[in-house]
């Protein structure tokens, strides 16, 4: 890969948080982190087989550098050794903070961000070294982070005699995706940006709005009896009137016959019409239910016949 091609590719101009750069920038790839440390990554700056320099900013800060190893070259001690020996050359304002495994160490090491207290499984690897530069906006930025970038994968390195035999590389070259990174806390789902707070604001108000509906549709469910209920006092209600209304049919039914007993003994039809008074008119058989008001009538009209 050549010098033009490591701060050079497709794509349009990506916009970090303090403005757009006079510098080619291009966007992220989908195996990217959309951040490392508090450093929210913008747009890629040089790519080279030993990592990828990003463009990146913290939150309310200004605009900085991340230097990031591949996933080849965060596996070799010799390289990740290279790079901590390269930072802790740089000044301390140069510098503002670095990471990752094997850059605890040096001159600079007050200056190592720890990721110990992430939750991390068992078996979880080491994450790979990172740093984070100055940024001027400037060539000479990109030209810095293309130098420490070959000072890992030893492009950079003058050749010592004449070449012969085959040619060398490193084993880990052709492993150029960004090493092991870790996002804790977890950003928004799909997002590869830091939320704003409107989104924020949404979200809590959605919330709130969902909470008030279901207590509001719980008050409705509950604060009346269940339809069920009422059905069986009204059953009970209406066989109860039934009840006594046949009651006092039938009591006002034996009534009459009582008392048309003595006329008929008296006119001299005797025995039959004092026992049809007590005996055949309310026995005398219906189709009708009992209780109902036409047998009431039924028993009530069979003594004035007897009376005839």
């Amino acid at each position: 890969m050549s010098d033009e091609e490591s701060t050079a590719g497709p794509g349009g101009a990506a916009t970090p948080s303090a403005g757009p750069p006079s510098v080619n920038a291009f966007p992220l790839l989908p195996t990217d982190p959309p951040r490392i440390g508090r450093w929210w990554l913008d747009a890629r700056l040089v790519a080279r087989p030993s990592g990828v320099a990003f463009l990146a900013h913290a939150d309310g800060q200004a605009s900085t550098m991340l230097i990031l190893l591949s996933r080849g070259a965060a596996g070799d001690a010799a390289a990740r050794d290279r790079l901590a020996g390269e930072i802790n050359r740089m000044s301390e304002d140069t510098v503002i903070a670095r990471g990752g495994q094997g850059q605890d160490q040096g001159r600079l090491a007050h200056l190592f961000v720890s990721q110990a207290d992430d939750p991390v499984g068992p078996g979880h690897a080491a994450t790979a070294p990172w740093t984070v530069l100055a940024w001027d906006d400037s060539d000479n930025a990109l030209r810095e982070a293309d130098r420490l970038l070959r000072s890992v994968d030893l492009s950079g390195s003058p050749e010592l005699g004449t070449p012969s035999g085959p040619g060398f590389s490193l084993p880990w070259i052709g492993h150029s995706t960004p090493g092991n990174w870790r996002l804790w806390p977890p950003s928004w789902p799909d997002r590869k940006d830091r939320t704003g707070w409107v989104p924020m604001l949404a979200s809590w108000l959605l919330m709130i709005l969902a909470a008030t509906l279901a207590l509001l549709i719980a008050v409705l469910i509950f604060q009346n009896p269940p339809p069920g209920g009422g059905g069986g006092g009204g059953a009970s209600g209406s066989g109860s009137a039934s009840g006594t209304g046949s009651a006092s049919s039938s009591e006002g039914s034996g009534t009459e016959p009582s008392s048309g007993s003595p006329s008929g003994s008296g006119s001299g039809s005797g025995s039959p019409s004092s026992s049809g008074g007590q005996g055949s008119p309310t026995k005398t058989p219906s189709m009708n239910a009992p209780g109902q008001g036409s047998a009431t009538t039924t028993q009530s009209a069979t003594p004035q016949q007897s009376r005839l």
